[in-house]
């Protein structure tokens, strides 16, 4: 990985509460170099697998994800916040470092058997990446991966995440 990356990665103390370092991923994403950069790596280990579907996770996981479907080949499924899906959903509850929150998906947004990867620009506790795999669960898809731009490996997410699932973190946080 580039380490030109990290160096574009900022740090916003106390957001979004007192005691969280937010990792903020916004100035790699106006850097053309670094956001290519941070594309490819994304997409690299999941080329020629199958991947049918990328699901971006509410909202940076968009940014993300449907550049990464892209290079993959293949279509893009959001995930979103409560309520701003227009049709059914699935819906999973989920803990974070900080609170809890809701996460949503189209019923019909994923075939039985469909592979789909789960991108998001960081994992911290798991407890949304792991309420993502669920919803494709429920529709009964294949997840056959996750990616991260970041992972916060002081947090321990990927315990909380399915195993035997490839997880790909570029940066990772001790």
């Amino acid at each position: 990985m580039d380490t030109n990356i990290q160096q574009l990665i900022r740090d916003v103390p106390d957001f979004p509460q007192p005691g969280v370092v937010f990792r903020d991923i916004t100035p790699v994403l106006a850097h053309p170099d670094g956001l290519d950069t941070l594309i490819e790596g994304l997409s690299a280990p999941f080329m020629g697998i199958g991947i049918a579907l990328v699901v971006g996770i509410e909202s940076r996981g968009f940014i993300l994800g449907a550049p990464v479907a892209r290079q993959l080949n293949c279509g893009f499924v959001p995930v979103r916040k409560p309520g701003k899906l227009p049709c059914a959903t699935y819906s999973v509850e989920y803990a974070l470092e900080y609170g809890t929150d809701r996460l949503e998906m189209h019923q019909d947004a994923i075939a039985p058997g469909q592979r789909v990867l789960i991108v998001d620009d960081v994992i911290a506790t798991g407890g949304t990446a792991g309420a993502a795999a669920k919803l494709i669960d429920q529709a009964g898809g294949k997840l056959a991966g996750f990616a991260f731009a970041i992972e916060l490996m002081f947090l321990n997410g990927r315990q909380n995440l399915p195993e035997n699932v490839p997880v790909v973190s570029l940066l990772s946080y001790s």
